[in-house]
């Protein structure tokens, strides 16, 4: 029974869907074209090319090289006063009593414990800085974008970066990079 019913539907559905389309138009009001879709015009850039070429980043990179170097130099001073320490140790290791020598070492342990705990915070306090200091950046570009988006009607805008867009017809889309980057430089 109800293959029988979905088979009286699949013969109905085709009229029903021909029934929706031919329509008829009255003398008074004019037939519309549906041949040919309304074409959209969109726009396209490579946003890491932008953000690259900017003056901001320039001078964020730098102040971001500098804080880096900062944390390095402290890395390598525990680290120097580590090995020192650590050499100490290990030329008066044979003269200590059982108990001194266990808290030497407990030292020792403890100050490379803090020297890999301040190694980590330092790689997460530098990404931070990092994307503190770009997102202005990234939000400026996004905004000029937009606004070029919407000065030139584009439906859309597209960013080429990692091969996202592998091809782009000239005929609707216009490449916005040269103006991103005039803006930002």
């Amino acid at each position: 029974m109800k293959q029988a019913i979905i088979a009286l539907l699949m013969l109905a559905l085709p009229a029903a869907v021909m029934a929706q389309t031919e329509t008829v138009t009255p003398a008074a009001t004019p037939a519309v074209s549906t041949s040919q879709p309304q074409a959209f015009r969109f726009g396209y850039f490579s946003f890491e090319e932008v953000f690259r070429s900017a003056g901001d980043y320039t001078i964020a990179q730098r102040n971001l090289k500098d804080l880096k170097a900062k944390y390095d130099a402290e890395q390598k001073r525990a680290e120097d006063e580590f090995n020192k320490k650590y050499e100490e140790f290990l030329d008066e290791e044979s003269s200590f009593a059982p108990n001194i020598r266990e808290k030497r070492q407990a030292e020792l342990e403890d100050i490379m414990k803090k020297n890999v705990a301040f190694k980590q915070e330092s790689a997460r306090l530098i990404k931070q800085a990092e994307a503190d200091a770009l997102a202005p950046l990234r939000e400026r570009i996004t905004s000029a974008a937009q606004r070029i988006g919407t000065e030139r009607g584009f439906a859309f805008i597209l960013n080429t970066d990692n091969n996202a867009v592998p091809f782009v017809n000239g005929a609707y889309g216009e490449n916005i990079t040269e103006q991103l980057k005039k803006i930002f430089e």
